[in-house]
């Protein structure tokens, strides 16, 4: 009789796992499973049985190496003033019919407050060569949205997962050098990149989890494997790779019950114009914060200039957190003029879809000329509507 694996990431060996395999493979690797069996000292064997188990599981909802989309396709956050009849509907539509919209969260706040109508909160990135509110606004007609802002992400200041090595973190705790800058200059890529880079990004399957994941992915791009892995490490060196992952349900239970997290929240602070890279690069300094972003809110959002996520599974503990960041902003002579938390309720994480050739496929599906989705000459994608 074939013995059960344990499936829970409260199992020691899976929590040694996944404290690895959530965020700390960076970049390309042509056997990350070597990597995260070497960083967590385990078999490779251990590892590839363990992770497929919890990926069939469901433990596990996808493994695959990211992308830093932001530098791929034209990409923003996107906040919707849509009513609350159709709140559900919306949030359906954005988690199962346009493959462009990644994390789809409903968002409440404690109180009535600045920016309080808008409840349904996504995140899209539109292909190269499409335009963004052009995008907006059909998914605003499709949906009954009364309005919307979009956020484009001007830097980033910390992008990672690792809710299993978070747990138990301390308010406070944070890198003593302060947070890394990334831009979101776009990278051209050649038609041999993207032949390559669609099949890279797609998820793997259970039987894929074990030694060269990518010999399959190489013949199905209609390249040779060593062409294959070239081009794929040519991609991480231009910075458009970003880390092999296995990516935890962490808002549904597992079949037994257990939460890897409870509660989501998107901080917002208003720092004074022109202090906004100086107040993320301290933000992004706390090890608590999945992401950390300067995105511009308006005048729906009260100014807002830095936002951040952060993941636990107690309120108490994630204002706690909040808190040490705001007490670290103020040390750091940093004044903070306005703030605000917005909560998760119901969400759908999904990577969002970033290939030319797809954005095109999906208009005819739909019943839409590509070519009326096209950006126009100069055309920004920051503002509301």
């Amino acid at each position: 009789m074939t013995a059960v694996l344990p499936t829970e990431i409260t199992d020691p060996v899976n929590a040694r796992i996944l404290a690895v395999s959530e965020d700390r493979i960076a970049g390309f690797l042509e056997d990350p499973f070597a990597e995260i069996a070497r960083l967590a000292e385990l078999p490779a064997a251990t590892v590839h049985e363990r992770i497929r188990a919890m990926l069939e599981a469901k433990t596990i909802r996808r493994v695959r190496q990211t992308l830093m989309a932001t530098n791929l396709a034209p990409g923003a956050l996107i906040a919707w003033n849509v009513p609350a009849v159709k709140l559900d509907a919306a949030f359906e539509y954005m988690a199962k019919e346009d493959p462009f919209s990644g994390h789809v969260v409903i968002r409440s706040t404690d109180a009535e407050t600045t920016g309080s109508v808008y409840r349904l909160w996504t995140t899209l990135k539109v292909p190269v060569g499409f335009s963004m509110r052009k995008h907006a606004d059909l998914l605003a007609r499709t949906v009954g949205a009364e309005g919307y802002r979009i956020m484009p992400a001007k830097r980033l200041f910390a992008l990672g997962v690792g809710h299993v090595r978070r747990k138990g973190m301390e308010p406070g705790a944070r890198t003593d050098e302060p947070g890394r800058v990334l831009d979101t200059t776009i990278v051209q890529l050649s038609p041999l990149d993207w032949r390559v880079l669609v099949p890279l990004k797609r998820e793997l399957a259970p039987d894929e989890i074990g030694p060269e994941p990518w010999r399959a992915r190489a013949a199905e791009a209609g390249v040779s494997y060593q062409e294959f892995l070239r081009v794929a490490q040519s991609l991480a060196a231009r910075g458009v790779i970003g880390r092999f992952s296995t990516f935890l349900e962490h808002v549904k239970p597992s079949s037994a019950g257990t939460r890897v997290t409870r509660y989501n929240a998107l901080f917002h602070w208003r720092v004074p114009p022109g202090r906004e890279i100086e107040a993320g690069k301290e933000v992004g300094r706390h090890h608590i914060l999945t992401h950390a972003y300067w995105r511009e809110g308006g005048d729906e959002f009260a100014h807002v200039n830095i936002m951040a996520v952060a993941h636990g599974t107690e309120k108490g503990s994630v204002l706690a957190h909040k808190a040490a960041i705001d007490e670290h902003l103020d040390e750091a002579g940093i004044p903070v003029l306005y703030t605000n938390v917005f909560w998760g309720g119901r969400s759908e994480i999904k990577p969002s879809e970033i290939a030319p050739t797809e954005y095109e496929a999906w208009c005819r599906r739909i019943g839409i000329d590509p070519a009326t989705m096209r950006a126009e000459p100069g055309e920004a994608s920051e503002s509301a509507a």
